[in-house]
């Protein structure tokens, strides 16, 4: 990566601190950082294994006399530093350090925004990682915080400056917004209103690590204060906010690991409108022009309601299933509630005695009445 592509990059972190030797030693505990000294007298730089993260210098007497505690500064790139602090005066900041040369390392400027946060500009010597560009920081420091009077008019100076533009931005209640900064796409800090006017507008640096629990408790063993106790914010990443034995305020940031992520994915809900799940009841393939008829399913074992626009079907005699077997045309089978009943004549009983045929006793009269009469006549005859 060449210096013209490091505008408005997080190239450096530094301490200024009243005991830098107490401090060494804190965050040596906290961040696993090793201090090393470097080739500018006094000053030290923070070691991540070979990778240098940051530096840490005795705070400067002026400041401390004018009652500033310990405090972090980050350093933005650019290309050239005395044209970013010409842009910047005519932005509305000011220079707080003139324009310096270090040696084999860059040149750098101290500068306030219009609201009053300090920053520093930098040009490398050497030209920072390939992959610095992909987070919009240098080493383990992930994300920065700048609280300020005038979010928009910060938002307007850093935009104008180093290219940045507004991304989304989240309500975080009381009419508080919290506006996301982008470079070149990729979200790198955010911007809100201070909610202490007292205060002076200042930029907060996250560094990243990889269990925050386990951090913090660090931090407490070591004399050291927490300012905001671990909690999650937008995405699922969490973080907390921590105060050094000497006054200096950091924050810490895990991210959100992979399979916490797709956990996350997991327990979401279907968006409204949505089948949660496939259907468990599958509709036979419609048959294409031309194609064979496809075999008709089994009929199920109870018959589902006839819909309204559905067509007439004729009143077939319906085929046993399991669960209605086929009954015969024929004379119902006696049961226990309804025995066989005969066709034949009824059997007497108390109410209804036997009653004979009263045609048949009526024959038998006509007949032993037409009898008698021919014998009267064959005796007349005779």
């Amino acid at each position: 990566m060449s210096n013209a592509e490091i505008r408005g990059l997080f190239v450096w972190h530094e301490l200024m601190t009243t005991d830098p030797q107490s401090a060494a030693a804190f965050y040596a505990g906290v961040f696993r950082w090793k201090a090393q000294p470097s080739s500018v007298p006094g000053y030290t730089l923070w070691m991540s294994g070979e990778v240098g993260v940051g530096g840490l210098m005795a705070q400067p007497e002026e400041t401390r006399m004018a009652g500033m505690p310990p405090s972090w500064l980050a350093y933005l790139g650019t290309p050239d530093v005395d044209a970013t602090v010409q842009a910047a005066q005519r932005l509305g900041g000011r220079v707080v350090k003139d324009a310096v040369d270090i040696p084999a390392v860059g040149r750098f400027a101290v500068l306030a925004d219009p609201q009053g946060a300090v920053f520093a500009v930098f040009t490398p010597a050497a030209p920072p990682p390939k992959d610095a560009a992909a987070s919009g920081v240098i080493s383990q420091f992930s994300w920065h915080e700048l609280a300020t009077s005038d979010p928009q008019g910060a938002l307007d100076f850093y935009s104008a400056l180093f290219g940045w533009n507004g991304g989304e931005a989240h309500d975080m209640g009381a009419g508080n917004l919290y506006q996301i900064i982008e470079r070149e796409g990729a979200a790198i800090g955010g911007i809100h209103r201070l909610q202490d006017p007292s205060m002076p507008p200042y930029w907060l640096a996250y560094v990243k690590v990889d269990d925050l629990d386990a951090s913090v408790a660090s931090v407490r063993a070591a004399s050291g204060q927490i300012v905001q106790e671990p909690r999650e914010v937008r995405g699922g990443d969490r973080v907390a906010r921590i105060l050094d034995p000497q006054g200096g305020v950091i924050a810490l940031h895990e991210r959100l690991t992979a399979s916490a992520s797709q956990a996350g994915k997991v327990a979401r809900r279907p968006a409204a409108g949505k089948r949660s799940g496939p259907r468990t009841v599958k509709r036979p393939p419609t048959r294409a022009a031309g194609s064979k008829a496809a075999p008709r399913p089994k009929a199920k074992a109870k018959a589902k309601t006839a819909r309204s626009n559905a067509p007439v079907r004729k009143t077939a005699a319906k085929r046993p299933t399991a669960k209605a077997p086929a009954r015969k045309t024929a004379a119902k089978r006696p049961t226990a509630k309804a025995p066989a009943r005969k066709t034949a004549a009824k059997r007497p009983t108390a109410k209804a005695p036997v009653r004979r045929n009263v045609k048949l006793k009526k024959a038998v009269r006509a007949g032993s009445g037409g009898r008698a009469a021919r014998k009267r006549k064959v005796a007349r005859r005779r």
